[in-house]
């Protein structure tokens, strides 16, 4: 099948668009390339620190002809999608020895969660984290004695920072290792009617609690698909991952051998072999196409709109929202799972999964397929699944056909025509909306508008009963530059209320939501946000707004409102207090939600 127009017109917008910025980039890792891991050169002292722990590799270190991989982990034992990652230092550091090679753990990175800290002062460190992350990964790897690195994370801005660092280090070859998802517990909607009912004072907290522990039981990633699931899907069709292993379970035997492939796959591409794989040559321009395309697909998490942006330019490559809108044009919706279906990742695995998905795919011209992956060339191994047999672990071919069209689709009969995601333009600024989970009927809300300055207010007049017509509730002054830009996923119960009361109700931010929000039409990464002077800071309550996700409209019908004076807010309270405090720095050089909404300048 002949690629799409539209694939070929925004690929090439693209890379005309970075090609400056793509050439230096490029032009960096050679001479990075060129200078080589520089262990062989170290100093007798140096090479004495580097070794002194490595028990019965150091003479093999030492000799500096065997390769050596450094694992990057972000594991902890508080975050049940990290906690499997403990065991992987010594299946990996086991399985490179029997090899010939060595590997050592380079660093580990912080690893925060969005569920515990929703609602919470925490939430305002989240999306800064994803620089943090890639800054303390840059300084795992500095010590340039690494031949090949694998990566271990999985969550929202955990895969995001490592990926910034990768491309920071992007003559390196890298392979990215996932914990997979818990086993399915407490249905999704199940979890979710309970909320709604504690929402509204009808159900206890210790209800609710029972609930959410039936739900999140156990280790790995929660199996809604948020952002955790979302970049281990991207991971796949960008080529990082071995195909088929996003959405194994953790501690299983198919999931140590995929760790243990997986690292002796990263130490195989590098440079002491045949088949050198520098991260730079996988992540270029058609590798970030793909992810889109994958993204709008799947009816992803609109976090990735912001990552995609700041992965990208970690490696001089330039996207757009509008790349993002005309591939969602164009791209057929082929999975519902929760929050835009009843299904969890676990049996949206069993019906076919992302093998099933890029083959259909790649069969209708959507997607590139002469990308370099850690698998090899072109995207035609991902179709295949992993099998653990009695002569060890192989790939044999995928469902050519849904397992279960409820869950999976292929694009002859798709879910909907186009793919999750919306660009919205008007007066109000830019901003963007999942559309997967929003029925039809909601996509277009013309409302007067409340406007708020913080969650808790919304909060405080839902108990109060002060939403009793249609509305369209802004919240501002929830920027990157405000107050790092939380996530408003805890607002998603009581909209859901006024929804099914059958009140028209959207809501408008310059924050963001969750990836797994859902049935609520949000307009969200409001650009420009209230502190940097955007029209969301001269709305006033009354305020007629239409937002209308099918045309891509985010108006304000009043007239006048741009005339007024922007107003002010004292955020002071939030930039102190559960270490934000820290991140003055940030907030001050953080760049616009637009443009990946990261505090590095050009790579």
């Amino acid at each position: 099948m002949p690629l799409n127009p539209t694939v070929v017109r925004v690929t090439e917008r693209i890379i005309k668009r970075s090609a400056p910025t793509r050439r230096r980039y490029l032009d960096r890792m050679a001479k990075a390339k060129s200078d080589g891991p520089a262990r062989a050169h170290l100093s007798c002292s140096g090479q004495a620190h580097a070794f002194a722990a490595a028990g019965e590799d150091q003479a093999r270190l030492a000799g500096a002809n065997t390769g050596n991989l450094g694992i990057v982990t972000a594991y902890n034992d508080m975050l049940s999608a990290h906690q499997p990652f403990e065991r992987y230092p010594t299946l990996i550091r086991d399985a490179i020895r029997a090899d010939g090679g060595t590997a050592q753990v380079a660093g580990g990175v912080p690893a925060m969660c969005d569920g515990v800290t929703q609602g919470e002062a925490g939430m305002e460190l989240s999306l800064f984290s994803r620089d943090v992350i890639a800054l303390a990964a840059g300084v795992a790897l500095s010590h340039n004695t690494f031949d090949a690195t694998v990566y271990l994370g999985v969550c929202d801005k955990i895969v995001p920072g490592l990926i910034i660092a990768a491309q920071s280090f992007g003559h390196i070859p890298s392979v990215f290792l996932p914990a997979g998802p818990m086993t399915s517990g407490l249905p999704n909607d199940e979890k979710a009617k309970v909320r709604q009912r504690f929402a509204a004072g009808e159900a206890t907290r210790e209800e609710l609690l029972k609930a959410e522990m039936a739900a999140y039981h156990g280790p790995g990633t929660c199996t809604f698909y948020g952002t955790a699931n979302t970049n281990q899907m991207l991971m796949e069709f960008m080529g990082l991952h071995l195909p088929g292993s996003s959405f194994v379970n953790p501690n299983t035997d198919l999931r140590d051998a995929l760790t243990v492939e997986g690292a002796k796959r990263a130490l195989s591409l590098s440079a002491l072999g045949n088949h050198y794989t520098p991260v730079c040559d996988v992540l270029d321009e058609k590798a970030y196409v793909n992810g889109i395309i994958g993204l709008n697909a799947t009816g992803g998490s609109t976090n990735l709109l912001i990552h995609l942006i700041a992965m990208a330019r970690a490696g001089g490559i330039v996207l757009d929202w509008e790349d993002f809108s005309d591939l969602s044009e164009i791209t057929p919706l082929l999975a519902r799972v929760y929050p835009n279906g009843l299904a969890d990742v676990n049996q949206f695995h069993a019906a076919g999964g992302l093998g099933f998905m890029i083959g259909q795919l790649l069969n209708a011209g959507l997607l590139h397929d002469d990308t370099r992956t850690v698998s090899g060339e072109g995207l035609e191994s991902y179709t295949h699944e992993p099998k653990l047999t009695d002569a060890g672990l192989m790939w044999t071919p995928g469902t050519g056909e849904t397992l279960n069209p409820g869950i999976l689709r292929p694009t002859t009969d798709p879910f909907q025509e186009t793919g999750g995601l919306a660009r919205l333009v008007g007066k109000l600024g830019t901003g963007v909306m999942k559309i997967s989970a929003v029925a039809p009927e909601h996509r277009i809300v013309e409302a007067p508008a409340r406007v708020f300055h913080d969650q808790d207010e919304v909060k405080a007049a839902f108990k109060a009963g002060e939403f009793t017509d249609d509305v369209i509730i802004v919240i501002r002054f929830q920027g990157p530059k405000a107050n790092g830009m939380p996530e408003l996923h805890s607002l998603t119960p009581l909209l859901g209320i006024l929804q099914g009361r059958g009140q028209k109700v959207a809501l408008v931010t310059d924050g963001r939501m969750s990836g797994a929000s859902g049935k609520v039409p949000s307009a969200i990464h409001v650009c420009p946000e209230a502190l940097d002077g955007g029209p969301i800071a001269q709305v006033q309550d009354g305020d007629i707004i239409r937002i209308d996700a099918e045309a891509g409209v985010l108006d304000i019908l009043t007239e006048g409102v741009l005339q007024r004076a922007h107003v002010t807010a004292d955020l002071s309270d939030h930039h102190w207090g559960t270490g934000r405090d820290l991140f003055a720095a940030f907030r001050n050089t953080i760049g616009s939600a637009n443009t990946g909404a990261t505090v590095f300048g050009e790579f």
